[in-house]
C-alpha cells in the first residue's frame, strides 16, 4: 500500500495554506499568548495558537482511544485551523476567548481509510463540533466538550530541515492549494532531502536531481540542479514544473511541526511533510 497523500480532485481550501502563514520553527506555547488581539487575530489567554500539536488520544464516554499515527491540530494567529486524525484533511474557522475554542465552518477532504482510522475521525470531528474548553500543563494540552469528552495533545517539536526526507503533498499559489496528486508512482512521488554538506536531492514528480541549497536563517537559495531528463505522463510532469518552480534561486522556508513549507520569491511554495518510516502510514483502500 502507497504512503497516503491527498487524493486528486478534492476540493482543496484557502484554509490548508495555513503553513505557509505559520511562525518559524521552534516556537513554543509562550509565543502563541495574543491577548486582547484586534481584528481577525484570535485571542489566547491559554496559548494554544501559532503551535503545531500532536493529537495523542480521544476520551469518549470514559473510553480512551490513541489516535491514529501523525495525527495533529494546529490553530493560527489569524483563526485559522487545520487538524489531520490520519486519513482526510481538515480546515475550520476557529475563535479562541480566553479558554475556549470554538471551530465553525469546517470542510475536509473526502478519503475513504481503514475503518478504525474512520471511526477516530468520525468521533474527534465531532468533538471539535463542540465549544472546547483548553487546558494547558507544561507542553501538553487538554481540550474538553460540553459532553466532558477530552482530546489530550502534546506540543509537536519541529522536524529537523536537514536530514529528513520531505514528502511533497501540497502546491501552493498565494491563496490555493492544490493536493499532489495521489496516483503518482511511488518511485516518482516528489520529494526533498536538504544534506548537512548544502545539497538538496530527491524528485520532483518524473525525474530524480541533486543540487545545492545555501541555507541562511529563514531563507534557501536553490542553485542550477543536476538531474535525469525522462519524460512522463502529463500529470506527473505537471508536478514536476511546479515543484522545479519552486526550488530554483531565492526562497523562504518554514519548519512547524513534522511540516515543511517552502515559498518562492514570487508567491509559489510547496507544503511538505516528514515521510513515514517504512510500513508507516499507508491506508486501506475504501
Amino acid at each position: 500500500m502507497r504512503t497516503q497523500r491527498m487524493a486528486t480532485g478534492v476540493s482543496v481550501l484557502a484554509l490548508l495554506t495555513l503553513a505557509a502563514c505559520g511562525t518559524d520553527a521552534g516556537s513554543g506555547p509562550g509565543s502563541g499568548s495574543g491577548g486582547g488581539g484586534g481584528g481577525d487575530t484570535a485571542r489566547s489567554d491559554v496559548p494554544v495558537t501559532g503551535v503545531a500539536w500532536s493529537v495523542d488520544s480521544l476520551t469518549v464516554d470514559g473510553k480512551r482511544t490513541a489516535a491514529p499515527e501523525g495525527s495533529r491540530l494546529e490553530i493560527d494567529r489569524k483563526g485559522r485551523a487545520t487538524a489531520y486524525f490520519g486519513c482526510n484533511h481538515i480546515g475550520a474557522k476557529a475563535e479562541v476567548d480566553g479558554d475556549r475554542i470554538t471551530l465553525s465552518e469546517q470542510a475536509h477532504t473526502e478519503m475513504a481509510c481503514g475503518e478504525s482510522v474512520d471511526a477516530f475521525e468520525k468521533a474527534a470531528v465531532a468533538a471539535l463540533g463542540s465549544e472546547l474548553t483548553a487546558k494547558l500543563s507544561g507542553e501538553k494540552l487538554t481540550l474538553t466538550t460540553e459532553g466532558d469528552d477530552t482530546l489530550a495533545l502534546s506540543e509537536e517539536k519541529a522536524a529537523d530541515l536537514v536530514g529528513t526526507r520531505w514528502a511533497v503533498d501540497t502546491l501552493l499559489d498565494g491563496e490555493s492549494a492544490t493536493s499532489v496528486p495521489a496516483d503518482l508512482p511511488e518511485d516518482r512521488a516528489p520529494h526533498l532531502t536538504f544534506g548537512e554538506d548544502g545539497t538538496v536531492q530527491g524528485n520532483y514528480g518524473c525525474n530524480s536531481y541533486r543540487g545545492t541549497a545555501e541555507v541562511k536563517g529563514s531563507a534557501i537559495t536553490f542553485g542550477p540542479p543536476a538531474g535525469t531528463k525522462k519524460l512522463c505522463p502529463d500529470a506527473e510532469m505537471e508536478t514536476e514544473r511546479a515543484v522545479l518552480a519552486v526550488l530554483d534561486g531565492p526562497a523562504t522556508y518554514t519548519v512547524k511541526g513534522r511540516t515543511l513549507t517552502i515559498t518562492a520569491d514570487d508567491g509559489r511554495g510547496i507544503a511538505a511533510t516528514v515521510a513515514p518510516e517504512e510500513g508507516e502510514g499507508t491506508r486501506e483502500q475504501g
